[in-house]
């Protein structure tokens, strides 16, 4: 599991064996010993490479496919694959975005884009106001300062 995870992300992300093992501040033997099932890092070197590779602990240590791995994103960041605009212009959000995110019929979704990437992201309204309504508040209060 970890030992073909280290070695699945290293070659991902184009490192040698001896750059990750000083980016993790070990030897390149060790590291090679960890790719190799010989030996495994302890918690604090997994931790390391979690960040080093924006992963976390449990998704290092997870007994995934190399095609599992090789998909994985960022932390905190998902990949939820392609939907396609239907001729009304709906769009049908995946179960398991649906799922993580507690979608459920109803639920308001604000829509934002961006110009140059032609971006769109979307996010609960509510979610939005909340952060729109802290702004305010922030600006308010810098206001009141201010005078």
């Amino acid at each position: 599991m970890i030992d073909q995870n280290i070695r699945i992300l290293r070659k991902k992300n184009k490192l040698s064996q001896e750059k990750l093992a000083e980016l993790v501040k070990v030897s390149r033997q060790t590291l090679a010993k960890w790719e190799n099932g010989e030996t495994v890092p302890d918690i604090n070197q997994c931790k390391i490479i979690a960040d080093l590779f924006c992963i976390s602990l449990e998704e290092i240590s997870s007994d995934m496919s190399e095609a599992e791995m090789i998909h994985l994103g960022p932390k905190g960041k998902q990949f939820f694959g392609v939907v396609t605009v239907g001729k009304d212009g709906h769009l049908i959000i995946p179960h398991q975005a649906q799922e993580l995110y507690h979608l459920k019929p109803g639920d308001r979704l604000v829509v934002l884009g961006e110009d140059e990437t032609q971006g769109i992201a979307m996010l609960k309204a509510e979610r939005f106001l909340e952060f729109a309504e802290l702004i305010k508040n922030a600006k308010l209060e810098e206001e009141l300062h201010d005078e």
